[in-house]
């Protein structure tokens, strides 16, 4: 059958249960390789986000390890900003049951709010987003993802989705992320490091505090990735390989710098600083990921972040 007449099956309908104690509400959304539920767990007698592979890729068992392996690391993860995972379910089908979050992606209110956010609600995002990076860190593992699609926000409390792509340091195959979000040494391949994440944090503040992004991408979709964050240009296999696709891909992260943030917006010396140190060219000059933390809340009214004795 031709890909013009093939139909992706029909997301599960309303009072399926896909899982012992769960029962779906509705369905949320599709992207690439996954369906999201809203659905009921009937132990904690509350509204859930229950995370399946699509019907028509079940049987790409890459896509079942890599669901399973994200439910079991946030099952095992306790962290104020990042996601919880309630449940996984290997059979009848790969699973993972996620607590429901209120608020919005930072994607949604970057293109919902008419005017930039204050610059202590940008800094306040910063440390926030260090405290989370700083625990995965602590446990081995890169995001490798950060993105404003991959964080919500509620009452100025910001959460991290998605470890699809996370994993420890060292080598990974070249385009491994997000498009127009990538570390140039993730868009190059080769060894990666927290810098990585340094980076990811950087140009999401950046695009939250002018509403753009550091480098002229032309032309894009609003979220680059294929297949929910596995790269357009390349494919993110467990044993690392990649695909002839990926040669040739054009980075403007690897022939440009990132403009000062001050070109686009005024803040504060120190906050500004702090960003576009996230965005230098190698990692070994960004910021560690405690000084940057320092350099987020020395921005705020009041500092946030508990320190020792003098």
């Amino acid at each position: 059958m031709s890909p013009a007449t093939t139909r992706a099956p029909a997301p599960l309908a309303p009072g399926t249960r896909p899982a012992p104690g769960y029962e779906i509400l509705a369905h949320l959304a599709r992207t690439g390789w996954l369906d999201l539920y809203d659905a009921w767990s009937e132990e904690r007698d509350c509204r859930c986000v229950v995370k399946v592979v699509r019907p028509d890729r079940r049987e790409e068992e890459r896509l079942r390890d890599r669901l399973l392996r994200e439910g079991r690391w946030l099952r095992s993860f306790s962290h104020p900003h990042l996601v919880r995972a309630y449940d996984t379910f290997a059979f009848p089908e790969p699973l993972v049951v996620l607590e429901t979050l209120t608020g919005e992606t930072l994607a949604h209110l970057i293109h919902r709010l008419r005017r930039r956010p204050a610059a202590e609600d940008v800094a306040l995002l910063g440390v926030h987003l260090c405290s989370a990076m700083h625990y995965l860190h602590g446990h081995g593992l890169l995001h490798l993802d950060l993105k404003p699609s991959n964080v919500v926000v509620d009452c100025r409390h910001a959460k991290v989705l998605d470890l699809s792509l996370a994993r420890p340091p060292g080598t990974a195959p070249a385009g491994l992320g997000t498009d127009c979000y990538l570390a140039p040494e993730q868009a190059r391949g080769g060894p990666l490091t927290a810098a990585a994440d340094v980076w990811g944090i950087g140009i999401t503040l950046y695009e939250v505090a002018t509403g753009e992004l550091p480098f002229d991408w032309g032309e894009t979709e609003e979220d680059g990735t294929a297949d929910e964050s596995y790269s357009r240009t390349g494919s993110d296999w467990p044993d690392g390989t990649r695909s002839e696709e990926g040669q040739g891909a054009w980075y403007p992260q690897l022939t440009a710098h990132a403009p000062p943030i001050t070109a686009r917006r005024r803040l504060p010396r120190s906050l500004a600083a702090a960003i576009d140190g996230c965005l230098r060219p190698e990692p070994s000059d960004r910021p560690a990921l405690h000084d940057l933390a320092d350099a987020f809340d020395a921005t705020l009214p009041w500092q946030r972040r508990q320190r020792p004795p003098a």
